[in-house]
């Protein structure tokens, strides 16, 4: 048995007709892809990581950065 992936956009009368098709046969497997992280998520991943510098002025900063 092959396994094939395909995007359908079930908004369209065609991709309608086509998933209820396929549920109808039983062969469909439904799988949602993962929504991507928002920016919040990965700061907070990124603080949590240790890839996060305070500094307590821009100055301080500046000089972090070798400007």
């Amino acid at each position: 048995m092959a396994t094939y992936a395909i995007t359908v956009n079930e908004r369209s009368t065609n991709g309608k007709a086509l998933m209820v098709y396929l549920k109808a046969l039983g062969v469909l497997t439904h799988k949602l892809s993962q929504k991507s992280k928002s920016s919040y998520l990965r700061s907070q991943e990124d603080k949590l990581a240790g890839r996060v510098e305070k500094f307590s002025s821009s100055e301080e900063m500046f000089q972090s950065l070798g400007i």
